[in-house]
């Protein structure tokens, strides 16, 4: 795609990425709006149908000035992972470059961005029944447990993994049950991406984090005004496996905390926010050490940096 008047700057895509509350999604869109591109949605909670409020997902009027696709397309009950949204999001990405819209990627979860840009490890698929058997197994017993019985049988992948990382370290005892190898073993094995390879402008917005914060306290707030506890209270209504990734979205769990009965609403909040937090922080960690090749920028200097970079001449 040409972008820029006479610069003949090719461009396969636009990536966004950011620790939450940095301002991504308004980047993207004045750049999509410019551009006549499409925002593509690269955070993992935005796509389910059932969460749009506490995911701070773009609104209706939002979403109405430009294309937005893969947000909330995806039912609360499924375990949607990143090999999913790899498949979709390149079934759109090519759908778009026959459209002539610019993709402009936009989220805060890094591996989404990586099995874009670098590929997925090939992993086979638990088999449903190991799946279940060893979500039996683990019900009985705390996540440190997990971890030492992982480091019994897989101590490379435990030294990788945070002993509290519950899923993870589940995860990790999943693949080792159904192929009898490591997980570590796979992760050298990838096949590309969708985009490796491509001239891509990779943005990432690192504003301060005191000022992270404070918007992270602010939004939540602001989610809380405008229904987010409702919204909590209709997903605790399905009852829905606790393990599935739409009921860890953060303020999730201790809202319905809240709503059964075990925390105080004052609690819940001040749980969510500090979760948020902690969260953003591991965020801005992941990304200076996992993706190389991409721009930090002030998100007050990101407009001007991006029209800056789509507009340079070869």
């Amino acid at each position: 795609m040409d972008l820029g008047t006479g610069a003949g700057v090719t461009f396969r895509a636009v990536l966004i990425a950011g620790p939450t509350a940095s301002g991504k999604s308004a980047l993207a869109l004045a750049l999509a709006e410019r551009f006549g591109g499409t925002v593509v949605n690269a955070d993992s909670m935005q796509v389910y149908r059932d969460l749009a409020v506490i995911t701070a997902r773009p609104t209706p009027a939002e979403m109405g000035n430009v294309p937005h696709r893969l947000y909330g397309h995806v039912d609360g009950a499924t375990n949607h992972s990143v090999a999913a949204y790899a498949a979709e999001a390149a079934a759109l990405l090519d759908t778009l470059a026959g459209q002539g819209s610019l993709p402009v990627l936009v989220g805060g979860t890094g591996l989404y961005f990586k099995a874009l840009t670098e590929g997925l490890s090939a992993i086979p698929p638990v088999p449903e029944e190991v799946r279940l058997r060893f979500r039996e197994h683990a019900a009985q017993r705390a996540t440190g447990e997990l971890h030492a019985e992982l480091a019994g049988k897989d101590p490379e992948m435990a030294a990788r993994l945070r002993p509290s990382d519950r899923l993870r370290v589940m995860r990790a005892l999943e693949v080792l049950a159904a192929t009898g190898r490591s997980l570590a073993s796979f992760q050298g094995e990838r096949e590309p991406g969708p985009l490796s390879g491509q001239r891509l402008l990779q943005i990432f917005l690192a504003p301060e984090r005191a000022l992270v914060r404070q918007r992270i306290d602010r939004r939540f707030d602001e989610m809380m005004a405008q229904g987010a506890l409702d919204e909590v209270a209709a997903l605790r209504a399905r009852r829905l496996d606790p393990l599935l990734p739409v009921m860890r979205a953060h303020g999730v769990p201790g809202l319905i905390a809240h709503l059964d009965g075990r925390l105080g609403l004052d609690e819940a909040v001040a749980r969510a926010k500090a979760d948020t937090r902690a969260y953003a922080k591991r965020q801005m960690t992941w990304f200076r050490h996992q993706m190389t090749g991409w721009h930090a920028v002030a998100p007050e200097a990101g407009l001007a940096f991006a029209l800056a970079e789509l507009a340079r001449p070869d």
